[in-house]
């Protein structure tokens, strides 16, 4: 069986969450099933940049044009866009997130591009990973998708390096700065914390909404004591989990929440909203907060500041907590979903 996948994403030094996934299952599915061929599939704008890359033995690389090549192809961000009729025998899609058909979000015309192209992926594909429950009871309600079609399937996450360094009193966020990611709430909880706490926002400044959340910075009272980092290097987040001794992740709204289980695997003890995805990422790991209650939030940072006991046990029941998420499962249960198609 020759597979194609949509390796569009997957190419970069620094990439987001759908980046991880996709460069994860990519080289990952290919080391695991040596016997088999693959087809990493890269759409026109990403097509000469893949040629850095060095793709595993077993897998060769084609532009996505048209029809796939391959008896089953994996689009691996919700969008499958050949003609109908054309290409594989089987499609599966992964669904992240569907937070723009649901919220206020992004533009309404990246909205409508954005349900025209989900529908479209959920309808024609033979099977539909979700990478969350929260996620698949979405495709249900939303895209009228029936359950015997949908596979939840979670992300995973590497174990840190043991290396003992110094935490700080230092809140961590990381993310995108925009609406959906709460930024204005998270600082003016902060702004309550004791004068040697400092905030530090990791992540991109051009989401929809940054103006409104970068206001709030800017105009906090506490000021001197954020610091916004905008986009940075892997080994510069690494830097920021090793230091960090809180780590506070009030989005509005996630598919998932990677961030959430990179931050235990660090052993940084958590605060994350009670909404979406991530009570079922964070587990009983977390102190989990109504996202639009900036009080709650507030004294959620100040239990954690003043409260070492509870830091030290949030971080050990985040690491066990993260050691259950793996991309080796990831791998194999989506290997198991091309089966159920063969």
């Amino acid at each position: 069986m020759t597979i194609a996948l949509d390796a569009t994403y997957s190419l970069g030094r620094n990439l987001s969450g759908v980046g991880v996934y996709s460069r994860e299952l990519l080289f990952g599915l290919a080391r695991a099933h040596p016997e088999e061929r693959f087809r990493f599939c890269y759409r026109p704008h990403r097509f000469l940049p893949s040629f850095r890359e060095t793709l595993p033995w077993n897998a060769s690389r084609s532009l996505l044009i048209g029809a796939p090549p391959g008896n089953l192809f994996h689009a691996l961000n919700q969008r499958v866009d050949f003609p109908s009729g054309s290409g594989p025998r089987r499609v599966v899609s992964t669904f992240h997130d569907l937070f723009v058909m649901t919220g206020d979000y992004s533009s309404p015309e990246f909205r409508a591009r954005f349900t025209e192209q989900a529908r479209s992926a959920a309808d024609r594909s033979d099977a539909v990973i979700a990478v969350s429950r929260f996620t698949a009871g979405q495709l249900e309600a939303l895209l009228k998708v029936d359950r015997t079609r949908i596979f939840v399937i979670p992300h995973g996450v590497y174990p840190a390096p043991e290396t003992l360094v110094e935490r700080k009193n230092m809140v961590l966020f990381v993310g995108a700065i925009q609406r959906r990611k709460n930024v204005a709430r998270l600082v003016r909880a902060f702004e309550k914390m004791p004068g040697d706490w400092k905030l530090v926002l990791a992540g991109a400044s051009d989401g929809y909404g940054a103006a409104e959340e970068l206001q709030a910075v800017n105009d906090s009272p506490r000021r001197s004591s954020i610091e916004l980092l905008g986009y940075i290097s892997n080994s510069e987040l690494h830097r920021l989990y090793r230091r960090a001794r809180i780590f506070a992740f009030p989005s509005l709204d996630e598919g998932f929440g990677m961030p959430v289980l990179e931050a235990m695997a660090y052993g940084v003890p958590v605060i994350a909203s009670q909404s979406s995805a991530l009570p079922e990422v964070a587990g009983d790991a977390a102190l989990l907060i109504d996202p639009m209650d900036s009080d709650a939030l507030a004294d959620a940072l100040l239990r954690l500041a003043t409260n070492p006991d509870l830091r030290d046990d949030l971080v050990h029941r985040g690491l066990e907590r993260a050691r259950a998420f793996t991309w080796e499962s990831a791998v194999e249960r989506t290997w198991s979903v091309y089966n159920e198609l063969k």
